[in-house]
């Protein structure tokens, strides 16, 4: 089969959706995280730390619930710590990010040679099993982590623009000052969305593990840094966001479909989904107001 062929199949758009997981989930965790005024560039770690948490609860437990709960269970605990870290001790966003990703890096490795004598992957688990009768496409879009993230976008979208909560916690990114003058609780607010952005980010995580049916190390390569991007380009919005991480998973899923078609040095094609992001960025950047950041972003309430 040409790669024509397999672009123009089922096959890339099943491929592209299910790669889009994890760069979906992470980037609403983004979401939520920054619009309360949390920078947060520990989605990467976090993805990591989540995704051995799954495979090391479903290989314990046999379960594939209990894989997923500890893995959204996991990811919120590593976003309390960097709120914590952040509204608690007032310390910096971008070094308590940085922190958490060299710890989730090396961590997992030594959590993953304590548990199962290898330093390079677990064991294989099962994951989620779901619809093996249905055809691929069909499979694909009845995935319970695709409907899991479709159903967490809109009710995101829903929250941030029509419940109190939502404008508290745009509040808080707007002007923490002023949102504390009428009463709203800034830290606590906060740590509440940089926590839930954790678990959110946390299913990405547990997804990628299940795909793959095992924990690689450092097997994120890099996608909590395109979600945090693809949060960029999409201006801090939910839906836009998660459009932008489906882009970002075509690409993906493009070059390993040119990788296996073409006689290119596979190293060009590898490349191809950081250097649309790098481009993306640039664009962004030079378009003046066209994704304008939380205002109080970063800021502490005086």
């Amino acid at each position: 089969m040409s790669a024509l062929d397999v672009i123009l199949s089922g096959t890339l758009l099943a491929q592209t959706v299910r790669m889009a997981i994890p760069y979906a989930c992470a980037s609403l965790g983004g979401v939520v995280g920054e619009r309360s005024g949390v920078v947060n560039i520990a989605l990467e770690g976090t993805l990591l730390v989540s995704a051995l948490a799954s495979v090391a609860a479903q290989a314990a437990t046999g379960s594939a619930f209990a894989g997923v709960a500890a893995g959204v269970g996991a990811g919120a605990l590593v976003g309390l710590a960097h709120a914590t870290l952040v509204v608690r001790g007032r310390v910096d966003a971008i070094v308590s990010g940085l922190a958490i990703n060299l710890v989730a890096a090396g961590g997992t490795r030594f959590v993953l040679r304590a548990l199962y004598g290898s330093s390079s992957n677990s064991p294989s688990v099962r994951g989620v099993r779901f619809g093996e009768s249905l055809g691929l496409i069909g499979r694909t879009l009845l995935d319970p982590f695709v409907l899991l993230m479709v159903a967490a976008t809109a009710t995101i979208a829903w929250t941030l623009a029509r419940t109190r909560f939502g404008l508290r916690l745009r509040a808080c990114g707007e002007d923490p000052s002023a949102a504390l003058a009428v009463g709203v609780d800034v830290a606590r607010t906060r740590v509440l969305a940089v926590t839930l952005g954790g678990a959110l980010c946390g299913l990405g995580g547990t997804a990628l593990a299940f795909e793959l049916h095992q924990f690689q190390a450092g097997m994120t390569g890099g996608r909590g840094f395109i979600a945090l991007a693809a949060v960029i380009v999409a201006g801090w919005r939910p839906w836009p966001a998660v459009g932008a991480c489906l882009a970002f998973a075509a690409l993906d899923a493009l070059q390993i479909v040119l990788q296996n078609q073409t006689r290119v040095p596979t190293q060009l094609f590898a490349i191809l989904p950081f250097v649309a992001t790098l481009l993306a960025l640039a664009a962004v950047s030079r378009a003046t107001g066209a994704t304008r950041a939380p205002a109080g972003i970063g800021k502490h309430p005086e």
